[in-house]
């Protein structure tokens, strides 16, 4: 039975309870390439319930996906915000609904409670931290920039100051005082990450770089963040003494992978919008960190859950990038504290009531399945 359980089986057997178009749409803050997101609630037939093969969950694709009963009530029980949006759905959102589901609609105030703020007001916060990683991202991809060796990490020390080692080893616009390719380095004794370079022509002390060539004899850089070191005669004298910022090098290689990953997976659609408009950031997270945060605001109000957004045209000026990135962080920042001090009075339970949730599935279970249970008496 448990293959069987698709969302056009649930169709066919009159399994479905809900289904609801949600997001953009839901909040009236859609554009002309948004998607149509949809969710749906469900009931598993009996013999399932019974057995051993609960389905609790079915992603029909990205955009569609639905719940169990039982796993959607417990999702309303934690103050979920997608469920919660679900729960008061647009007239004109709303695909199907099966009569049962109003038994669970007659209720939704009651699952309004004072962990809204945790809930809407948690997402909002990872919405904030991942736009400033965003900008940093997308500083990177503005500014151009392009992988770095270990040697731009490398400083010479000269009295109380150092000059980088790519400054310091310029000889014109275009030549280099010294050839790396023939210089060793030593370490100083009890003095970290700081070496002593030295220069020979026939290039038999080593190499100043990342450690490995290839069979042409070719360096590679980036493969160590470890200076190859070399054996220097006594009688030699120093060109220089660097220090190697080692931790900033390593920390340069672990941010440029992850902006490698960003380029390969990233929305490229609302990358672009974001470039268009100049704004360093995504305007699709900033636009959803506002509305959260004034949806939660709404609810330690009493004003209850507000889909569909009243200030959409608002929201829309965040996603078209109207408002600058420093300003719209201090603003969400100013209203999570407006947020935290408004549920601190609110006139809400502190969180959802267990038996509200146990309630609600022995009717809707005894109802859809027709059944006659006796009553159980309450347990001391």
């Amino acid at each position: 039975m448990e293959n069987k359980i698709t969302y056009e089986y649930l169709v066919e057997n009159g399994l479905i309870l809900f289904e609801t178009i949600i997001g953009s749409q839901a909040y009236g803050t859609q554009t002309p390439t948004s998607d149509i997101d949809k969710k749906f609630v469900y009931i598993l037939p009996m013999d399932i319930i019974l057995g051993t093969g609960y389905v609790e969950q079915i992603n029909v694709n990205k955009d569609f996906t639905g719940w169990e009963i039982k796993r959607f009530l417990e999702l309303m029980g934690t103050n979920n915000p997608t469920v919660l949006e679900l729960l008061n759905s647009p007239e004109d959102c709303i695909i199907s609904k099966n009569p049962l589901f109003d038994l669970i609609l007659e209720h939704k105030e009651e699952f309004i409670t004072k962990s809204c703020k945790d809930s809407f007001g948690g997402y909002a916060r990872q919405q904030i931290k991942k736009a400033k990683g965003l900008n940093k991202k997308q500083n990177w991809e503005q500014d151009k920039v392009v992988r770095k060796d270990l040697l731009d990490f490398c400083y010479v020390l000269q009295g109380a100051k150092t000059i980088p080692w790519r400054i310091w080893n310029k000889n014109g616009k275009k030549s280099q005082k010294y050839d790396e390719k023939f210089i060793g380095a030593i370490n100083i004794p009890h003095a970290k990450d700081v070496y002593g370079l030295y220069y020979d022509g026939l290039g038999y002390k080593g190499l100043v770089n990342t450690g490995h060539e290839d069979e042409d004899g070719n360096i590679n850089y980036g493969i160590s963040n470890q200076l190859r070191l070399s054996s220097i005669p006594k009688e030699e004298k120093s060109i220089c003494t660097i220090v190697y910022n080692k931790d900033g090098y390593s920390e340069h290689c672990k941010d440029f992978k992850e902006y490698q990953e960003w380029l390969q997976n990233r929305n490229e659609a609302r990358y672009v919008e974001t470039q268009e408009h100049g704004q360093k950031i995504d305007g699709k997270n900033m636009m959803h960190c506002m509305r959260l945060i004034r949806m939660a605001t709404e609810i330690g109000e009493g004003k209850g859950i507000q889909v569909r957004r009243s200030d959409r045209e608002y929201l829309l000026s965040i996603r078209r990038g109207e408002i600058e990135l420093d300003s719209l962080i201090q603003e969400a920042d100013k209203a999570i504290e407006n947020m935290d001090l408004i549920f601190e009075k609110a006139n809400l339970p502190n969180k959802v009531d267990k038996d509200l949730v146990n309630n609600l599935l022995v009717s809707i279970h005894t109802e859809f399945y027709g059944l006659n249970l006796p009553r159980v008496r309450k347990r001391m």
